[in-house]
């Protein structure tokens, strides 16, 4: 330590020094004091940016610092950052909403409108994936000028006709952008068709065939199979785009007319784009085996059931148009919950929120009621105290999560919930317990296990435990009620314990029993 002390600047630094120092201040001859000197007494503007041996900054402060680089003004720098920090904190000051007025017809029938199914949102959000491979796949047949089909799949309420409609848009302007020819497009639900061989009448009239067509099914199919399959008189006809939507009802027991309506799209001189629009997963599969054989199967997409968080995001996005808030968070992510656990239905998510604003409505009747029953005593607390009345009832001005509670009670009812809500609080501990044992993907345990779950449960609740053997009897009366099965062994821990019921029926039936 000594040796650090004593030790002279390095003689290599100072001609440095000296060529960046002023004249005046080199003169004292003693570089030191200097160095002191500039650190106190000058301003940030004049102080020398190598006056000072530089060393190296830490990285976790300056990602491209090194030893040449200037010095960096610390305020200047601390005030940016919490300019940087105060951002977000403005923006949301002008996010927040004030509540709506449930009682305004307008509004009302504004949020009703904005929740409704047949509303198509401006924006389709989380489904961003699944249109760009849709997309793609007919730009790639439109540049190329051939036929192709496409099946899409997934269960109800999972986009897959509002995405359709989305592509449609954005085929068209795509085409408009490159100069290409814009397709004919034909949207077929299978469900209005009177016969399922209708179909090829109304790509027949689409594709401006000749006036020689006739009403008859199989001559429709005839003239589109004889014109695929020659080259056409015209150069540059029209690409066509064919979106069947409900493809599962063309479906018959020879499964003809939907083997043949894509079977079009394999003829040499085809310009048809089919895209089938149906539930069933496999349909592909199970219902055109031919094409498989024949390497002509469909590109497949599948759809998936939304989940909690994307159901939350697609209602946030139909209410964002409204300039006020209708729903508290915890009741929209309680109806996310529940129907991600269900279906993952969108349109199911939907109805529920509408049956919620229709509880709103209904407490907003009898709280009426109720006023004008004592219409007396109101006036008179008014008289005395103006504000009573607002203390004693305050508005109801927005759906909270016991109205979205009653709304999922009415739209999910079945005995089971019934009964999970009328058991007794053990009971229906040793079922949440059971639903903890099994979530890490056990189909079945044992009574010892479901002890051990239930004991540090009842822990973390602040609720006095029973013994294992009390606990099995009332784990028989849940095997009863067909709630639990229990199976057979000497030693009651040892038993095997499996839930009956679904899982998503417990956790909704105790959640809305607690929100109430």
């Amino acid at each position: 330590m000594p040796a650090i002390a004593k030790r002279k600047p390095s003689p290599t630094s100072t001609p440095m020094e000296f060529m960046n120092l002023p004249s005046e201040k080199v003169a004292g001859g003693h570089s030191t004091p200097q160095k002191r000197k500039l650190r106190s007494d000058s301003s940030p503007m004049r102080a020398s940016p190598v006056s000072t041996p530089m060393k190296w900054t830490s990285p976790r402060r300056s990602v491209n610092a090194s030893p040449n680089s200037p010095s960096i003004d610390v305020e200047s720098t601390l005030c940016e950052r919490r300019l940087k920090l105060q951002k977000p904190v403005v923006k949301n000051l002008f996010m927040v909403k004030p509540n709506w007025n449930p009682r305004d017809p307008e509004q009302s029938r504004a949020v009703k409108e904005a929740l409704h199914v047949s509303t198509a949102p401006s924006v389709v959000v989380c489904r961003e994936d699944e249109q760009k491979r849709v997309l793609e796949f007919c730009k790639s047949c439109m540049e190329e000028e051939k036929a192709g089909s496409l099946y899409v799949c997934g269960c109800p309420g999972t986009g897959k006709s509002l995405s359709m409609e989305k592509v449609k848009k954005q085929l068209a302007e795509w085409a408009r952008e490159t100069g290409l020819e814009e397709p004919d497009v034909l949207a077929i639900n299978c469900t209005s068709l009177t016969n399922t061989s209708d179909v090829f009448n109304k790509i027949l009239g689409k594709d401006h065939q000749p006036q020689k067509k006739s009403r008859n099914s199989t001559s429709a199919l005839q003239l589109l199979q004889n014109s695929y399959s020659k080259k056409p008189n015209s150069a540059g006809k029209k690409m066509m785009l064919i979106i069947a939507d409900e493809l599962d009802y063309l479906i018959t027991k020879d499964r003809a007319v939907l083997h043949d309506l894509f079977m079009l799209t394999t003829l040499p001189f085809s310009r048809c784009v089919l895209i089938g629009i149906a539930n069933a997963i496999d349909l592909a599969d199970r219902f055109l085996p031919r094409l498989q054989s024949l390497n002509c199967k469909p590109m497949v997409i599948t759809f998936r059931a939304y989940s909690k968080d994307q159901i939350i995001k697609i209602l946030q996005e139909r209410l964002m148009a409204l300039p006020y808030t209708v729903f508290q968070p915890q009741a929209l992510e309680l109806c996310a919950r529940k129907v991600a656990a269900a279906s993952g239905d969108m349109r199911k998510a939907l109805c529920v929120c509408r049956s919620a604003i229709e509880m709103l409505d209904a407490e907003l009747r009898e709280s009426f009621n109720h006023l004008n029953s004592s219409s007396e005593e109101t006036l008179f607390e008014q008289q005395i105290l103006p504000q009573a009345d607002c203390v004693k009832k305050p508005e109801i001005d927005v759906v909270r999560i016991d109205h979205m509670a009653l709304a999922l009670s009415k739209t999910f009812k079945s005995p089971v919930v019934d009964t999970i809500q009328s058991l007794p609080q053990h009971q229906q501990i040793i079922l949440c317990s059971a639903v903890k044992l099994f979530r890490g993907g056990k189909k079945d345990s044992t009574v010892g296990e479901l002890n051990k779950s239930y004991t540090d449960f009842c822990k973390s609740a602040l609720i006095p435990a029973v013994g294992i053997f009390e606990l099995s009897s009332m784990c028989r009366v849940l095997n009863d009620q067909g709630l639990l099965k229990i199976g057979q062994s000497r030693e009651e821990k040892f038993k095997r314990v499996t839930l009956k019921v679904d899982e998503a029926d417990i956790v909704f039936a105790l959640q809305v029993q607690s929100s109430i």
